[in-house]
């Protein structure tokens, strides 16, 4: 089995991204599960062509993207992508779209297909405050989270897919002063038992009208 783990490149003036720190940490493999990597600029435009070459070439079984969202406390996996483009502050492009679809004949929205109970189950049972999310926001990793989930729906190759949030890691709370953080080594560690969790439950997983185990 093959589970291929996406981060984003720093944006907003940020010199680092959690997500991209903690990907960068992954085991190559991780019991059965073999994990490639791949770094996804943020950008509404090219972020989601990145991804799919990403997923053509690495033919994954999971696909997990993985996103910062500051001043959250947990790990956030993402319930739903929804089908809009809505920024607060412009994106690496300088881009700032405003109530502009990710897909103009698409759905309203996609269920992640990751068994997300399951897995905040397994993160908080190792002592990593974890939670189910219900709203992956309006910016790029709600739009990769879309896209994603939009490109699963039309790919021949069966794939399960989802999203995980991130808080700040230290050296960015730091600088801001009075902000919740979490290591990137308990993010990378995050990250691994969501993998391992998936891949377990493989028979598990239901898409159908959400019901995700």
């Amino acid at each position: 089995m093959r589970a291929l783990v996406t981060g984003f490149d720093p944006f907003g003036g940020d010199k680092v991204n959690p997500s991209s720190l903690a990907v960068s940490r992954l085991k190559r493999r991780i019991g059965r599960v073999e994990i490639v990597t791949a770094t996804l600029p943020t950008s509404y435009a090219k972020s989601a062509g990145v991804l799919r070459k990403a997923i053509d070439k690495a033919k994954p079984d999971i696909v997990l993207c993985v996103g910062q969202a500051g001043g959250r406390t947990d790990l956030c996996l993402e319930r739903v992508g929804i089908n809009v483009q809505d920024a607060r502050i412009p994106d690496n492009d300088r881009k700032q779209p405003i109530d502009v679809p990710v897909s103009a004949k698409g759905p309203a929205a996609y269920f992640a297909t990751l068994p997300i109970k399951a897995c905040v189950a397994a993160m908080r049972k190792e002592g990593l405050p974890a939670i189910v999310s219900n709203t992956a926001g309006t910016f790029v990793c709600n739009h990769i989270l879309y896209s994603l989930m939009d490109i699963l729906a039309h790919h021949a190759r069966p794939m399960r897919g989802g999203f995980l949030h991130l808080p700040y890691v230290p050296e960015q709370a730091a600088r801001l002063g009075a902000a919740p953080s979490m290591a990137v080594d308990d993010i990378a560690r995050g990250i691994e038992i969501i993998l391992k969790t998936s891949a377990a439950r493989k028979s598990d997983i239901r898409t159908a009208e959400g019901k995700i185990s």
